[in-house]
């Protein structure tokens, strides 16, 4: 399962900085996360669930829940 984040980050108006300055996580950390190849063993993780979830100020399952039912590849 391979979540499309990029889209996700568009579609909600959020860069990889905004989401880095609200959620206290660093940039080159999220960067990385955000642009590496997503396998069956490297999908997304919490943390950046988390990050994005702080920086839309909602709750994760929400933010799972988003990405499961409009971002799957």
């Amino acid at each position: 399962m391979r979540i499309d984040i990029k889209s996700y980050l568009e579609d909600n108006g959020l860069t990889i900085y905004v989401i880095a300055k609200k959620s206290g996580y660093g940039y080159t950390t999220l960067h990385k996360s955000f642009n590496k190849k997503q396998s069956s063993a490297t999908s997304i993780n919490l943390r950046d669930i988390e990050a994005i979830a702080k920086a839309q100020d909602t709750a994760m399952w929400k933010v799972l829940r988003e990405l499961e039912l409009h971002y799957l590849k």
